[in-house]
């Protein structure tokens, strides 16, 4: 069972990255951003749908 939540746990965090990256570069066009936001992945991604309108809070 620790085997399947190690697993759960890796591709969360790449799937943040992925995410991170995603944004990023489609709001900067950037690598340097894209590359810090990857860095930092689910804490950009929260932070970007909280703060653009039509985001978390509608």
């Amino acid at each position: 069972m620790s085997e399947v939540r190690n697993q759960a746990a890796r591709a969360g965090i790449g799937l943040g990255s992925a995410i991170a990256v995603t944004v990023s570069w489609s709001l900067h066009k950037s690598l340097v951003w894209a590359i810090i936001h990857g860095f930092f992945g689910w804490f950009y991604v929260i932070y970007y749908a909280l703060t653009r309108p039509g985001g978390l809070s509608g």
